[in-house]
């Protein structure tokens, strides 16, 4: 130790030499100033007066500043003491006091800050070096040396390390000093010296220090140094070594100049395992020198580049590095509670080391203190790694005065808390301070969650009372103290939970498991009562338990209270059902008068379209409007198939089709236009008509490999490849033709053709997929001229028993919800929701069950259910034939309409059951329209005249009897 305290002598001397060699140049520089002075006098006394009053201006306006920051200073002062979490707050006045030069004011505003938050690198550096010049005498160094402690526990930063370690040697020369210096550098390279970018600065201040050490134990020249001395020398030459190869394992920016130094330094040259080491950084450098290229160029806060190092490093596996990585990123990004959560689930799963996972789950919570899961994760950490009781009872504490943003965080700490108290009891033991403090927990939970987090967010946070039903199960199962878990269970039932079922059925199994049968029954009986939701379930429960349990007269008060219970329930739901079917009426009735006016519309604009045809029927071969030739199909939601009325499908385009067929021949597809020849247009008059907007796309080839595409919104955005990733998994597509107006807007429909007929059956699948909001409708393209009766949309016409048909269902209601409340009765093949063209749902479905049982199964259970409010009617399947005697165009005769199918013994009523007698199936001639599952009939006598009227007649009295006495 007497080597280093002579040469700090040494430099002592020197730099009060240089200090003289200083003072005596000033003195010089001082005296020329006093010359310069005196020559200068006579002018300085003649503008003294000018001078003095600007000096005075000066004065005042810095007085003037001095009051305003003053001001500044006491306003931002009584703000803090109002609201001390004002972090802004806190930055102002640390600003503010620094500039004034308040010292001492100035180092209580940045501990009180540092108390309640973490500091960033620039507010730590300026307190260390302000507090460095304030402390020059020996004594104080000590609480500098405190103060960087705190420093480098908040962020892992390599400038703090760096004026740690430099400040440190600075007190060398103390007993110890240079042990504490290498100590603090050790601590450095450890937490910042696999920085990429900046931990090569703290690995050259580490060397540079070793080599001023070893400076100083070097003989002088042409002494020969004892033993001692050379193992010294020795020593801390291997000390330099040591530096230089574990710096060159570490992958660090520019470590080739590095390597370059250690070749230059070592007389024996470097060994090959260092060379195998350096070569395996350099490659793990280049490897990351991607990412800092990226980050260096990258705007704040960078989370998604250094959330790609970050997964680059974990597939790497080397725990340094990756710790390495999360605190840099956290260091730039200490407010993303997330990135916390990230590195904190690493640490504890991989690393496990009690005091880095501690420490970081602190940093976390100052940070981040609104993060209820950072604090749950400490605490369950601290229970981890065996903290005392205390511990966890404090962080705790601060948890709850963290200030969380919703009121479940709240229950979620108190669950996790009491979660580890509950941990901590023995229940062997009948009572114990552990369990004492358990309850005291519990209770005092409650009364939080009802005092403060209620008046804080108007809610309780915990609505189904989570916490005491936790609670009642601790005390019925461990203490075998049912009587305090019934209490509790008045509680919960009291605050709003009684009307559930399954509050209720909670509360059931609790005492199944740990009380007895007269409290089951006495909670099931209460349920039945009160429950609101699922009265049925309750009630099917007590009446199993009492086949269980009971007696013949506690099955007769079951069978009694349930009966009671439900027929109040039905009343109730019916009333709330007419309610509702008058307001659905009023819409129905409404939505029938629009329906009504919407097809006078069309009606009269058939009508004008018809008249101008007439007009037009002498010039056939004349040149037509762009959208009279493009032949339209609109699906007619009443007959059940596409009508071209609206469109004008009209004698002179037959003929037009029969001389000019172009490549299709007679059987072109709706829509489709063939190309005329020049010579044709101009005797047509059609040579300057304008081009088409789809006229220099290739033509359809093949109606065999075709689909009919309608439908579509006019709004769809390109059409052409919106349809091309529809239909493009069906097969190879050969063109695809949306078809436009003449003014550039697209119609809703268009032609796919693709390269094989195999194709189209796939494509035809996907008919009535929503493709925005409506459905699509896909048909094989057919010439309907020769085709007339060609429907695209077949339904079936007969009864279909394994299928049920369910009306009333509300709009809301989706595929999944209705596929989900049908499967409890059976195997479920298919559900189809009804919709109109629009895509807009008719409250109407079908479900195909798997056979004709579960479909009958299904209607007895299903049928008059409530769904989200509305009585659903539940039958068969039974479809009626459509009337097209009296739609325009149709082309289908008389003898074809075909009367309902007569009901067999399960086709009429919700029940499915048939009581009419079979005269009067026999009887019936005809069955007009009706309703799903509903028929109704006519006696001969007025079978004819309602044959005629298009109507069924309702048969009297004297027509059912005197059918009846002539069998």
């Amino acid at each position: 130790m007497a080597a280093p305290s002579s040469s700090a002598e040494q430099t002592q001397l020197q730099d009060m030499e240089e200090e003289d060699a200083g003072m005596e140049e000033k003195e010089m520089e001082s005296d020329g100033d006093e010359e310069g002075d005196e020559e200068e006098g006579n002018e300085g006394e003649e503008g003294m007066g000018v001078e003095n009053s600007d000096d005075d201006e000066e004065e005042e306006d810095s007085s003037e500043d001095e009051k305003e920051n003053e001001a500044e200073i006491q306003r931002l002062e009584e703000q803090l003491s109002i609201n001390a979490f004002d972090y802004n707050c806190h930055v102002d006045l640390i600003k503010l006091l620094k500039q004034e030069g308040e010292l001492l004011r100035l180092r209580k505003a940045r501990q009180k800050m540092s108390e309640l938050f973490p500091l960033t690198e620039e507010i730590w550096l300026d307190w260390l070096k302000d507090e460095i010049r304030l402390t020059e005498e020996e004594p104080n160094r000590e609480k500098v040396y405190e103060l960087f402690e705190r420093a480098v526990k908040d962020y892992i930063c390599p400038d703090i390390w760096l004026e740690y370690a430099q400040y440190s040697i600075g007190g060398m020369g103390s007993p110890g000093g240079i042990d504490r210096v290498r100590s603090i550098f050790e601590r450095a390279v450890t937490a910042v010296g696999l920085h990429m970018t900046k931990g090569q600065t703290v690995w050259e201040a580490y060397r540079e220090f070793e080599n001023a050490i070893l400076s100083t134990v070097q003989p002088p020249p042409g002494k020969i140094p004892s033993r001692e001395e050379q193992e010294l020398l020795n020593a801390q030459i291997g000390r330099i070594h040591t530096l230089f190869r574990r710096q060159l394992a570490v992958p660090l920016m520019d470590m080739e100049a590095t390597y370059a130094e250690y070749e230059e330094w070592s007389d024996q040259g470097v060994p090959e395992t260092v060379v195998h080491q350096y070569k395996k950084a350099l490659q793990q450098m280049e490897k990351c020198k991607s990412f800092e290229e990226t980050l260096l160029v990258a705007e704040p806060p960078k989370l998604a580049e250094y959330q790609s190092y970050i997964d680059f490093e974990l597939k790497e596996g080397d725990p340094a590095r990756v710790q390495s990585i999360f605190e840099r990123t956290l260091a730039e990004n200490c407010l993303v509670p997330d990135m916390w959560a990230k590195y904190i689930n690493y640490l504890n799963r991989q690393l496990k080391i009690k005091d880095l996972v501690l420490s970081t789950h602190e940093r976390a919570v100052r940070n981040c203190p609104w993060t209820m899961g950072l604090w749950k994760s400490y605490i369950l950490a601290l229970e981890r790694h065996g903290a005392d009781h205390q511990t966890v009872s404090d962080v705790f504490e601060k948890a709850l005065n963290a200030g969380f943003i919703q009121a479940t965080d709240y229950v979620e700490i108190w669950q996790a808390y009491l979660d580890y108290l509950r941990r901590r009891v023995d229940f062997t033991k009948e009572s114990s301070k552990e369990l004492e403090e358990l309850r005291a927990a519990f209770a005092r939970s409650l009364d939080y969650m009802k005092q403060d987090v209620e008046e804080r967010f108007g809610e309780s946070g915990d609505p189904s009372c989570i916490i005491m039903q936790i609670w009642a199960r601790i005390e019925a199962l461990h203490c075998k103290n049912m009587q305090k878990a019934r209490e509790l269970w008045d509680i919960i039932m009291t605050k709003g939970n009684a009307k559930y079922a399954n509050m209720w059925l909670e509360y059931y199994n609790l005492e199944r498991s740990y009380g007895d049968p007269v409290h089951c029954r006495k909670a099931l009986h209460r349920a039945v009562q009160c429950t609101s939701d699922y009265p049925e379930h309750v009630c099917e429960v007590l009446l199993t338990f009492e086949r269980v349990e009971g007696s013949l007269e506690d099955w007769d008060l079951a069978v009694q209270k349930t009966e009671t219970r439900l027929n109040r329930i039905n009343e109730q739901r019916a009333k709330a059902g007419a309610r509702f079917g008058t307001v659905a009426e009023k819409e129905a009735s409404l939505a029938r008068h629009e329906e009504e006016k919407a097809d006078q519309r069309r009606k009269a604009k058939s009508e004008k379209k018809a008249q101008k045809k007439a007009q037009k029927g002498s010039r056939a071969g004349e040149k037509r409007k762009a959208e009279q030739d493009d032949y339209h199909d609109e699906w007619n939601e009443d007959s059940g198939k596409y009508s071209t009325e609206e469109m004008g499908t009209t004698p002179q385009r037959s003929t037009y089709m029969e001389t000019e067929t172009g490549v299709f021949g007679r059987n072109a597809p709706p829509g489709y236009k063939p190309a005329l020849p020049d010579a044709k247009k101009a005797q047509q008059g059609m040579a300057a008509a304008a081009p088409r907007q789809n006229d220099d796309k290739p033509e359809l080839r093949n109606d065999n490999s075709s689909v009919f595409i309608s439908n579509l919104a006019y709004t769809l955005e390109e059409p052409e490849a919106k349809l091309r990733t529809l239909f493009e998994s069906c097969g190879p597509i050969k063109q695809i033709r949306p078809v436009f107006s003449n003014k550039g807007s697209f119609k809703g429909y268009g032609y796919v053709q693709f390269e094989s007929p195999m194709s189209v059956p796939e494509a035809l699948k996907l008919d009535r997929r929503e493709v925005e909001g409506r459905p699509m409708f896909v048909s094989p393209c057919v010439d309907k001229n020769k085709n007339p009766d060609f429907k695209v949309f077949k339904y079936n016409t007969s009864m279909e028993k394994q299928k049920i048909f369910i009306s009333g269902l509300p709009f809301s209601c989706t595929k999944e919800q209705l596929e989900e409340i049908c499967k409890s009765h059976g195997t479920i093949k298919d559900v189809r929701l009804v919709t109109y063209r629009s895509g807009k749902p008719k409250g109407l479905a079908y479900v195909e069950f798997a056979d004709e049982a579960q479909a009958s199964q299904a209607v007895l259970k299903m049928d008059g259910m409530d769904v989200q409010g509305n009585n659903i009617s539940v039958a068969i399947s039974n479809p009626p034939r459509r009337n097209t005697m009296d739609k325009p165009g149709s082309s289908r005769p008389s003898s074809d309409m075909m009367p309902r199918q007569v009901y067999g013994s399960r086709g009429k009523g919700r029940t499915q059951l048939s009581l009419l007698p079979r005269s009067l199936h026999r009887q019936s001639g005809t069955a007009g329209k009706a309703e799903n599952g509903t028929a109704l009939g006519q006696s001969p006598a007025t079978s004819g005249a309602a044959a005629a009227a298009g109507e069924s007649k309702p048969l009297s009295n004297s027509d059912f009897a005197r059918m009846l006495l002539s069998k």
